[in-house]
């Protein structure tokens, strides 16, 4: 029972501690310098990790008035980590956009969300327990989310666009997973806008003395002297001019040893280590796929996961995952086995490998991990939808701030060209994209369909019957077909029936075509679990005393706690749960010191 996992069974698992870094760091240790002298140090902390986490611990601790030590073994192209890359939604509660837009929410209403979604069950009330900290760590983000995080990030100069989405819809019940109501506010300028006011911050503590950016230092060992954390140990890596996101060499040129009472761990979690992905991967999810795209660039490998445990803490929850099933292949990519992640609307149909409709709650936006179980038990590793020109021009965003130009670089006239055209990066994939067939027959898109997996598992005769069983159901206003209600719900909300719905129509109509068939693949994202903090972000140990000097931050935290989103995000909550988290352990180190 997913209740009553057992440490044995935690251990087993336990592919995190066995990643690289650990052996890295037994070596090391094996040739170790003497201990730190009682007394000397090199920064008041340090802080490993150059992501929007490690950027924001960064900045409380540098304002603050200590001295920092930014470690990141990557080049300097990639300071903001992840989130430079992402779409920049951010998960606000009863905000000034969503007013605007008619929506009524409250904290309560978000909290009942937040429980319905996370299914804590792992001793919640035990100290000792998995989720102890991470049900304490979600109440303290949704007070953050619907009290002062949108003024803190507006007083920052974080902007965003006016129209909320609506994320994760849920499987069908009130009190179960899902948002009530549209909360995904999406950054204006996307992943970029929100790193930078942090970035701008820690670059103008680097001016005033009071930080060191230390690039191309990988971390091998968190070292502890007497009990207490007292600095790390690493290698210095080549120099390299490798571009953002892109591989760098692993190249070592010499090691280093830094002395601080502060470490703060803010690496990340594992989406780019497939393997790691597939021995943490949980039967309740079903078998892990034999093929999946990368969300993430190659250097989110977990590598301190493991060495952090190697200094005591304690990981949690590492069976808990969150990876998205709208997956594409980039056909221009940027990492190895790059994928962009369809954020589709209501409307496209949605069939497993064999050409059978899924049913609720496997509908386009609504319950990521359900869709995941879903298609992993089929035995194939992909879906279709199945759709039109005239959903996909609506309905169709791409995940990634490369893909959405008009967002990122604030461009208003292309943001409005929306309204008469295609988004162009959406056309450049259906034209280049190997996902894509395109048809103006549906005879012509089976055939497609079959010749580009090769598996010929679509019956035409069948599609056709499914489709013509749907489209039966828009001629009234009222249907049994949950998938039809679900569009007409979304077309009740002024920002979705604006930017995000389709006008409700069949999907054999000539006038809405041609028809398109995108195969989506599973696109690894995102690690739920990973080292348990307390509230101001301590590691801690296994009989669950806080390690003296020893913080996390972020992903590698689990985005507070050892997994505040417990089984399933809301989504809008990663990016905000690196923010929240690396807030309450910059300053509570900064306190400490």
């Amino acid at each position: 029972m997913e209740n009553s996992v057992s440490p044995t069974v935690i251990s087993r698992r336990r592919a995190l501690t066995a990643a690289g870094g650990v052996l890295a760091g037994a070596a090391l240790a094996a040739h170790a310098a003497p201990a730190f002298a009682a007394g000397s140090s090199d920064a008041d902390a340090i802080v490993v990790g150059g992501g929007l986490a490690g950027l924001v611990a960064t900045a409380e601790l540098a304002a603050a008035g200590r001295k920092v030590l930014l470690l990141d073994q990557e080049p300097e192209t990639n300071l903001g980590g992840q989130a430079f890359w992402s779409f920049g939604g951010l998960f606000l509660v009863d905000s000034d956009e969503q007013r605007l837009m008619g929506i009524k929410d409250s904290r309560e209403l978000a909290w009942q969300d937040w429980l319905g979604a996370a299914g804590f069950d792992r001793g919640v009330g035990d100290p000792a327990g998995q989720d102890h900290w991470a049900r304490k760590w979600a109440e303290a983000y949704v007070d953050f989310a619907a009290g002062e995080k949108r003024s803190w990030l507006y007083g920052l100069g974080v902007r965003w666009f006016p129209i909320v989405g609506w994320a994760e819809r849920g499987g069908g019940l009130a009190d179960g997973h899902g948002n009530s109501v549209p909360r995904f506010h999406v950054t204006w300028g996307t992943g970029p806008a929100v790193v930078e006011p942090f970035e701008k911050r820690v670059r103008a503590a680097v001016a005033d003395g009071k930080v060191t950016f230390r690039f191309r230092h990988r971390v091998d060992e968190i070292v502890r002297t007497g009990g207490a954390v007292t600095g790390v140990r690493g290698a210095v890596l080549e120099p390299s001019t490798a571009a953002r996101g892109k591989a760098s060499s692993r190249t070592v040129v010499g090691d280093f040893e830094l002395r601080a009472p502060v470490v703060i761990v803010t690496s990340g979690g594992i989406g780019a280590n497939h393997d790691l992905v597939r021995q943490n991967w949980p039967a309740r999810l079903g078998s892990p796929p034999k093929f999946m795209v990368t969300g993430v660039p190659a250097h989110v490998d977990g590598r301190m996961l493991g060495i952090t445990e190697a200094a005591g803490g304690r990981i949690v929850n590492p069976d808990r995952m969150w990876h998205y099933t709208e997956g594409l292949r980039n056909y221009d990519p940027i990492w190895a086995n790059h994928g962009i992640r369809i954020l589709p609307g209501p409307s496209s149909m949605w069939f497993d490998a064999t050409g059978k409709r899924f049913s609720a709650p496997d509908l386009p936006g609504y319950d990521t991990l359900h869709t995941l179980k879903s298609i992993t038990d089929t035995g194939y590793d992909y879906s279709w939808f199945v759709t039109t020109q005239k959903i996909i021009a609506k309905e169709f965003a791409l995940s990634g701030s490369e893909q959405n130009p008009d967002l990122t670089n604030k461009d208003v006239w292309m943001l409005l060209s929306r309204i008469w055209q295609t988004p162009e990066p959406i056309e450049k994939f259906k034209k280049n994209g190997v996902d894509f067939v395109v048809a103006s027959t549906l005879s012509e898109l089976v055939t497609g369909m079959n010749k580009l997996t090769g598996d010929g598992l679509i019956d035409l005769a069948d599609l056709k019957r499914q489709i013509d069983a749907r489209d039966r159901e828009i001629d009234n206003p009222y249907t049994k077909d949950v998938q039809v209600m679900g569009i007409r719900n979304a077309l009740a909300y002024t920002g979705d029936s604006l930017s995000r719905t389709a006008p409700i129509h069949k999907i054999l109509d000539a006038g809405a075509g041609p028809l398109i068939a995108v195969r989506l693949n599973i696109l690894t994202r995102k690690t739920l679990g990973g080292l348990q903090t307390d509230l101001s972000g301590r590691v801690l140990d296994a009989t669950g005393t806080a390690i003296p000097g020893l913080y996390a931050a972020g992903e590698v935290a689990g985005f507070g706690g050892g997994g505040v989103h417990g089984y399933r995000s809301l989504e809008g909550t990663f990016l905000g749960g690196c923010l929240f988290s690396g807030r309450q352990a910059g300053r509570a180190a900064a306190a400490a010191i």
